[in-house]
């Protein structure tokens, strides 16, 4: 099922808003993405967080509303909308938008090893720190993945994504 949810996202031609399409995508494969790794003990209770670095209407708006009906597990969906590393939480997923990706060192320094799943949307940032990288490939939404990364962070990961995705190590 989830497979086919991946499978079936793609940059087709709709009578809405196209930027609205593509965020409605990446916070579904946000959402998928929580099933395929295990956080660390410390961090399997409380509210399940998702904190975007940067400015994005579309993006923040579409997890909002998953975050009204969706749950991870038996945690609360919760959303917060950060312009730079806010100390004070422990998000379970950073999702870095393009125009903040400049952060990435820094937020793949100080999240190692503490189970946050750092998600990025730029050309090679897979490569550079992130766990996964949303790309657009003829004219589809896909995403890299670096198992290497993931590990770094403190996250167990399943198989199970790699087929899914674009393994970048």
């Amino acid at each position: 099922m989830f497979l086919l949810a991946f499978s079936s996202l793609s940059f087709q031609q709709q009578p809405f808003d196209s930027n609205q399409l593509v965020a409605r995508q990446k916070a579904v494969f946000l959402y998928n993405f929580t099933k395929y790794f295990e956080w660390p003990e410390k961090m399997r209770s409380g509210n399940f967080i998702i904190n975007v670095i940067g400015n994005n209407a579309g993006i923040n708006g579409e997890l909002n509303k998953m975050a009204t009906s969706k749950q991870v597990g038996n945690q609360k969906l919760e959303i917060r909308n950060t312009t730079s590393v806010d100390g004070s939480i422990q998000p379970h997923i950073i999702f870095l938008l393009n125009e903040s990706s400049e952060m990435l060192k820094e937020i793949a320094a100080k999240f190692k090893g503490k189970g946050t799943l750092v998600v990025t949307e730029k050309n090679g940032l897979a490569k550079a720190g992130s766990a996964i990288n949303f790309v657009a490939i003829d004219s589809k939404l896909k995403f890299e993945y670096s198992k290497t990364n993931a590990v770094k962070a403190g996250l167990k990961t399943s198989d199970g994504l790699n087929s899914l995705a674009i393994a970048v190590d």
